[in-house]
């Protein structure tokens, strides 16, 4: 079977992560980091990996496994297309060779597509225009996807790139789903609704889920809890999400590492009244110094975890607080969506705290949800059932693959 690579770039202001895959089995072929853009010395890091064959069948699996040590180099980088160039390097030196197999396409993870782009899109001048125009919903994140578009454009010229938009998923959201309850004229002209993010990992995860289970997508009432340093939770019925925590932007919802999710705005007047902050000092204390940093002094669950143990009272309460805040989701999706068949766990914290998985859903046995508890302890990694064989709604924890799903919407677009 003859390779099929499609490059998948995640592009930040300072940085970029990529990833190489051949898509005639959706295996990993290479990954890498290249960051400190900008600064006297930048670092690239290039990993090769190897197929991972299966002795039963002897059929290549997706599954990497390291073929060579991580090769780390510390060089300048002045900007990202001197970052492209390194990568290329690290391809040419390290493999796989790109001259060999170049790139069929290339996908790019951009962060906010406002209302405007809801599939992935072949991008084009008046896409990049678009996403330029769109900085001013995201202005952390859509200059920086925007200038590793421009670098990797330069370095791939010949190949079709496409944009993957983690809000394109939520633009099933219903008007009643995604308006706030402000003036009418206020949210029009400033574009002020909810637009949701994370939508890459919870259609991935969402679609596992029921190929998984061996049941249509379409059939399928499911909530994914996308739990990492940023958090989402997402209620999708048939496919569709009909709801999400984030809204406007990423800091809605649920408690997460530095963001405090859900607060009441008035917290904000009084602070600016009578504290004294600025707009970028509530910016800052919102986004970056609360969460389970701001309740504990760490936003890692590990950290928590550690503090529980040693009966550290901060560490108990932040860990409360994040639970009863799944919980509240949990309950409103459930209502929401008039019962679920399944719930599912992923990114860092859902695949990897059995403890947060079983506080989520402790008091949910009135909706049939039963958690194993011998079976949410495993260590047993890949896509797995943590609910009894009684329960009414199967528990999955459920590995997501941002990566390959950028790479599945940016073939078929490049194909169509």
């Amino acid at each position: 079977m003859s390779v099929v690579p499609v490059l998948v770039i995640n592009s930040g202001s300072s940085s970029f992560k990529y990833q190489l895959l051949d898509m005639s089995t959706e295996r990993t072929l290479a990954s890498g980091l290249v960051e400190r853009i900008g600064e006297p010395v930048g670092v690239a890091r290039h990993t090769v990996y190897a197929a991972s064959t299966s002795a039963a069948a002897g059929e290549v699996t997706g599954t990497p496994t390291f073929l060579d040590a991580t090769r780390t180099r510390e060089l300048p980088i002045s900007d990202h297309t001197a970052g492209f160039a390194v990568m290329l390097e690290a391809f040419a030196s390290d493999g796989p060779s790109l001259a060999d197999n170049p790139p069929v396409a290339v996908g790019h993870r951009v962060v906010h597509g406002g209302a405007r782009f809801f599939e992935p899109t072949l991008i084009t001048p008046l896409v990049e225009i678009n996403i330029d125009e769109l900085s001013v919903l995201a202005p952390l994140h859509n200059p920086a996807n925007l200038a590793g578009i421009l670098a990797a454009r330069r370095a791939f010229p010949d190949a079709p790139h496409v944009a993957v938009f983690d809000t394109a998923f939520h633009q099933t959201l219903a008007p009643a789903a995604y308006t706030y309850a402000i003036d009418a004229d206020v949210a029009a002209s400033h574009r002020i609704r909810r637009y949701g993010f994370h939508g890459t990992s919870h259609k991935f995860v969402s679609e596992a889920a029921a190929a998984f289970v061996g049941r249509p997508l379409e059939d399928l009432k499911q909530i994914v809890f996308h739990l990492g340093n940023g958090a989402s939770v997402t209620a999708i019925d048939g496919g569709r999400s009909v709801d999400t925590s984030m809204g406007f932007t990423p800091l809605e919802g649920l408690v997460m590492g530095t963001r405090s999710g859900d607060i009441d705005p008035a917290v904000l007047f009084q602070l600016a009244r009578r504290g004294g902050m600025t707009i970028d000092d509530l910016d800052d204390l919102l986004n970056k110094r609360s969460g389970l940093l701001g309740l504990a002094g760490s936003n890692d669950l590990r950290d928590i975890r550690a503090g529980i143990e040693r009966g550290d009272e901060r560490a108990v309460l932040a860990f409360e607080v994040y639970v009863h805040r799944l919980r509240t989701y949990a309950g409103a999706y459930l209502a929401q969506l008039g019962g679920a068949d399944i719930i599912s766990f992923t990114a860092g914290v859902g695949e990897n705290a059995p403890h947060v998985r079983a506080g989520a859903l402790e008091t949910l046995g009135f909706a049939g949800v039963e958690i194993d508890p011998d079976r949410n302890e495993s260590p047993e990694r890949g896509i797995r059932v943590i609910s009894t064989d009684a329960s009414r709604v199967t528990v999955l924890v459920v590995p997501t693959d941002e990566e390959l799903e950028i790479a599945r919407q940016t073939l078929a677009v490049s194909r169509a």
